[in-house]
């Protein structure tokens, strides 16, 4: 009897280990072309702007200064910190399933009996029977099952960190923009104030004019509608500064106040933006890693899936204590006892559901290598969208340059000639007005480019820091 028992167990035990590379079959990270991900782009230099840390990459201190308040205080990047502890119970009770469940097991059994006579019931007293010991309850990973739960879980653990980085990337990102965008505002009210100033100076001199017979009132009150339509803008535009400035404060978890801020004058827009080869910024992006890791859980719980065809060899209960029908001597040697027992169970009838929770776990291995290979594409549009905005917004400066070179010096010359009798009010106010369309332009291409050098950042991967 006890040679058949171990050829069972030898048996079981070559089985199993012929079998688990059957079962449980290894990871691969997915493969995807990247050659032409950036387009017009054929990137050779690995270095690349995401591998520059945020601290670094946004030179201007008051800045530094909110992005730290951010990650300090963000309530979206506080609740990715849960995130990861939750993953991180999950995986830690995943790890448990390859221990033992222990547990004290105490017990009373107190046997009594009856006795019957003229029609009344009288319980006798009969035995009592006390134990206490130790009980252990295991089920062995034959075929890997719950060795490929874990791993499932650790992937999801990972993809919680994944999902904290793309949380602190966009964040930077955020407060960067909002914080240009406040700069140009700020410009924009400078450059609106400053117009409103000479359009004033303006319209004293055409009064001055009509007293003297050279201008008629039309002139004067187009100056003047000229003046007011400026004027109405200034309230719009400290408007948009404390609006701006409120959403700032609630990315720094603050309430609604007044931003710490420079002027748009010392924001310098970077010229070289090194992309790095896709590869590297594939790997360097939050939402590519958390995309694969997502893929990386839902293979190994296609594993885990599939192991629920074979058997499962249980240690199903095992205790050791003590067992005696005298508290007294309850302790002693002779009342030690030992109990195991093993199982072997193989699914008959529920092959239907395992067959259907197979399909289920491949279907859904499927749709996250899918999401992973659209994650991808949509890098690589991103980079690629960012790259020519960016670029072509660069091309513009000179020619904005000149425009308001030219345009300045209209403005210049219509006030010359109307004084000198040789030009009318319209084209004075039109040269004005063309001039500060020119200015708030500007102020516009320049906050563009800044903004783009921002996402550029952001979608290569970086504020990793």
């Amino acid at each position: 009897m006890r040679h058949t028992y171990n050829i069972i167990l030898t048996t079981v035990f070559l089985s199993a280990l012929t079998s688990c590379g059957v079962v449980n079959k290894s990871y691969k990270s997915p493969e995807m072309e990247t050659a032409g991900l950036f387009r017009d782009e054929i990137p050779a230099d690995t270095t690349s702007i995401a591998t520059i840390a945020w601290s670094v990459y946004f030179h201007d201190r008051a800045l530094q200064s909110l992005i730290r308040e951010g990650l300090a205080n963000n309530f979206d990047l506080r609740i990715a910190y849960t995130r990861i502890q939750q993953a991180e119970a999950n995986l830690n009770i995943a790890k448990a399933a390859y221990f033992p469940g222990v547990s004290l097991v105490g017990q009373v059994n107190d046997r009594q009996t009856s006795a019957g006579a003229n029609g009344t019931t009288i319980l006798e007293h009969g035995s009592q029977q006390y134990s206490l010991g130790i009980s252990a309850n295991w089920e062995l990973d034959v075929w890997g099952k719950m060795r490929s739960q874990s791993k499932a879980r650790y992937a999801q653990f990972l993809s919680s960190q994944a999902y904290r980085d793309l949380i602190q990337t966009s964040l930077i990102a955020n407060i960067a923009t909002s914080y240009y965008s406040l700069l140009a505002l700020d410009e924009q009210l400078i450059i609106t104030r400053q117009t409103v100033t000479l359009l004033e100076e303006n319209l004293l001199t055409m009064e001055s004019l009509k007293e003297a017979g050279v201008q008629n009132g039309a002139g004067v009150e187009q100056s003047r509608a000229l003046l007011y339509r400026t004027q109405v803008t200034i309230p719009a535009l400290e408007s948009q500064i404390r609006l701006m400035e409120n959403s700032i404060s609630l990315l720094l978890g603050r309430r609604p106040g007044e931003v710490h801020r420079n002027d748009l004058a010392q924001q310098s827009v970077p010229v070289d933006m090194a992309t790095g080869i896709p590869a590297q910024t594939l790997a360097q992006r939050p939402d590519v890693r958390q995309a694969e890791l997502s893929f990386r859980s839902a293979f190994e719980l296609t594993n885990a899936a599939r192991a629920n065809f074979y058997p499962a060899l249980t240690l199903g209960t095992a205790t050791i204590g003590y067992e005696s029908t005298l508290l007294s001597s309850f302790f002693q040697p002779e009342n030690i006892f030992a109990n195991l027992i093993g199982g072997l169970t193989q699914p008959l009838f529920a092959r239907k559901q395992l067959t259907g929770n197979l399909k289920i776990a491949k279907a859904q291995q499927e749709e996250a290598l899918l999401n992973f290979e659209r994650t991808v594409l949509t890098a690589g549009k991103e980079v690629s969208d960012i790259l020519f905005a960016y670029r072509s917004s660069l091309s513009k400066n000179e020619i904005r340059l000149k425009e308001v070179e030219s345009l300045d010096t209209a403005v210049r010359y219509t006030q010359e000639l109307l004084m000198a009798g040789e030009a009318n009010y319209t084209e004075v106010l039109s040269a004005e007005q063309n001039l500060l369309q020119a200015r708030l332009n500007r102020v516009n291409d320049k906050l563009e480019q800044l903004q783009c050098s921002v996402e550029l950042y952001r979608t290569l991967g970086g504020g990793m820091e």
